[in-house]
């Protein structure tokens, strides 16, 4: 039987790095989460062994580090553009890198009182919330997919679910008026490929945050199905550097508590809040005319 090698990368996943600014004693953090995979003439050492074209992932590692130290941090998909074109650009073997970042975020604690003078060097971290992008570079252009995840939200009225399908294994009651959560995971793919006119990731990163709570705000939900759409089209509307989003929205769901055999009432206010089995509802909302690109898994 022959065989042949298929695709095939390699590099460093989730080197972890904390960036203080420390130019004033005001500090700042960048804390990161940084992988990176590399592809382009790797066969031999697959099929022979030989390392002659494989730069050490440790290598990959150190490098986050010194342009760490060197170039600064600024936003993660910047951060992620300049590796990735070091990878393809001083790696003649190299012709294709991918980083993905992940940023934990923290807030500033700040001080009142008699101590309000006292050094801003303190922070607590921000929620669950994760700060995520994806570069891909080829030596051409560039792939910019930024996101996050984790984001906890929920509606405690506002949703309804009813006239499903039914058949003889379906137990659920329709439902008028039902606590909606979820946790957010969001993917959106900049329609920028390369030059001059790099986005401003943080603005449309703090922009495009902001437009997927309010849609899930204001959005009276029939289905989470619905929700999905009209946050994921709130982004595309409201963002024209955007072309796609990918939504992946697990039903949190919460159970009204059964309080008559203990004599009480429960008029929508006691509920047992279950982590599984939980729904899992997924899409992509485009931009018309724009390609779907990013996967579905």
């Amino acid at each position: 039987m022959t065989t042949v090698l298929g695709q095939n990368q390699y590099g460093k996943a989730e080197v972890r790095l904390v960036r203080v600014v420390r130019d004033t004693p005001r500090h700042s953090i960048r804390d990161l989460n940084v992988s990176i995979a590399l592809s382009g003439e790797l066969e031999a050492t697959h099929l022979t062994g030989s390392n002659a074209q494989v730069l050490p992932t440790d290598t990959a590692k150190n490098t986050v580090y010194a342009f760490a130290r060197d170039r600064g941090v600024g936003e993660p998909e910047d951060f992620a553009i300049e590796l990735a074109g070091h990878f393809v650009t001083s790696q003649p073997t190299i012709h294709r890198a991918r980083v993905r970042v992940e940023e934990y975020l923290w807030d500033r604690i700040e001080v009142t009182g008699a101590a309000a003078d006292a050094p801003a060097h303190s922070f607590v971290r921000s929620g669950t919330e994760v700060r995520t992008c994806e570069i891909l570079f080829d030596g051409t252009a560039h792939q910019a997919v930024s996101g996050l995840k984790e984001l906890t939200v929920l509606n405690s009225t506002g949703s309804e679910f009813h006239g499903f399908v039914e058949d003889r294994y379906t137990t659920l009651r329709p439902a008028t008026d039902r606590i909606l959560a979820t946790r957010v995971d969001a993917r959106w793919r900049h329609a920028w490929t390369g030059g001059d006119d790099r986005p401003d990731f943080a603005a449309s990163y703090a922009a495009a945050q902001r437009h997927l709570l309010e849609a899930f705000a204001t959005t009276h939900s029939l289905s989470l199905q619905q929700t999905l759409y009209a946050m994921g089209r709130s982004v595309i509307r409201n963002l024209p550097g955007v072309d796609e989003i990918r939504l992946s929205l697990p039903n949190k769901h919460h159970f009204l508590v059964d309080l008559e055999p203990f004599g009480l009432e429960n008029p929508g206010e006691v509920f047992h809040a279950a982590d599984r089995p939980y729904g899992l509802i997924e899409g992509t909302v485009l931009r018309e005319g724009a390609a779907q690109l990013l996967p579905t898994d």
